[in-house]
C-alpha cells in the first residue's frame, strides 16, 4: 500500500503565524487549523510509527492518545519561566521507554518546526546521579560504546547535541580515550530533516530508519541504567 504526506505546507504555515501572534486568544480563534494541519497528523505519524518501533523494542512506546501520549502539549509552561509566551512554536512527540515516569529514561524524539526539524535519541539534560551512571558505564564498556556510536552508520549521519565540560569530568584522566565523549552533558544526537521531506510520503519510512540506526544508543543508555530494551 503507498503512503501519503502526514503533514502539508499548512503545517509550516500555522507555525510560522503562531511564531508571530503568539497569544491566547489568537490560538482560540485558529484551533481548528491547529487540530487539522498539527496535531492531527502528527497523532497520525505516532500511530504509523508504532510498528516499527516495536519490532525495534517491545519496551517503547509510540503513544498516539491525543492526552498523555508521544506528542507534546502545544501550551508552555509559563510558571517558572522569564518567557511568558502560551505556546510553543513548534510539535514534538517522544516515543518513550515503559518506565519513563519511574526514572530518567532514553527516548526516540521527533520535532517539526519551519526550520529546524529533526529525528534524534537519547537522554536530554539528564539528572546529575544519572549522567554519573552514563560516564562510569562508558569508561566500563567502552568497546560496546564504540560499537553503537563510533561505528560509520552512526557517526556519520548524527551528531551529539548540546554543551560538552571544558575538562575532565571528576575522576577521569584528561588522556581518557573516550574523554571527548565522557565530556558530554547530554547524551543524545541525531540529525535535521529537510521541510521537503517532512511533506513527503516518504517521511514516515524514513524516520523508522533513523529509529533503527539510532537503537544501538538507546540500547546502550538502557543498559547503563538497568532499564531493559
Amino acid at each position: 500500500m503507498s503512503e501519503h504526506p502526514h503533514f502539508t505546507a499548512a503545517t509550516f504555515t500555522f507555525l510560522r503565524q503562531l511564531e508571530r501572534h503568539n497569544a491566547r486568544d489568537w490560538f482560540k480563534a485558529h484551533q481548528t487549523a491547529y487540530e487539522r494541519d498539527v496535531r492531527a497528523p502528527f497523532l497520525a505519524l505516532i500511530e504509523a510509527l508504532a510498528p516499527a518501533l516495536t519490532t525495534i523494542s517491545p519496551h517503547f512506546r509510540a503513544d498516539a492518545r491525543k492526552v498523555g501520549g508521544s506528542l507534546f502539549r502545544i501550551q508552555r509552561d509559563t510558571r517558572f519561566a522569564h518567557d511568558k509566551q502560551p505556546y510553543k512554536t513548534w510539535a514534538g512527540a517522544r516515543l518513550f521507554h515503559l518506565r519513563h515516569r519511574e526514572r530518567d529514561a532514553p527516548s526516540f524524539y521527533i520535532h517539526i518546526q519551519p526550520g529546524d526539524c529533526f529525528v534524534g535519541a537519547g537522554i536530554w539534560h539528564p539528572e546529575p546521579a544519572t549522567l554519573k551512571r552514563i560516564r562510569a558505564f562508558i569508561a566500563d564498556n567502552p568497546a560496546a560504546w564504540k560499537r553503537a556510536v563510533h561505528s560509520p552508520a552512526f557517526s556519520h549521519r548524527y551528531a551529539f547535541w548540546g554543551e560538552r565540560l571544558t575538562r575532565a569530568p571528576q575522576g577521569y584522566a584528561a588522556d581518557h580515550p573516550l574523554i571527548a565523549d565522557l565530556k558530554l552533558k547530554n547524551y543524545a544526537a541525531g540529525c535535521a530533516l529537510s521541510e521537503a521531506l517532512v511533506l513527503s510520503p516518504r517521511l514516515r519510512t524514513h524516520i523508522a530508519t533513523h529509529l533503527q540506526t539510532l537503537a544501538p544508543l538507546v540500547d546502550y543508555l538502557c543498559a547503563a541504567l538497568d532499564l531493559e530494551f
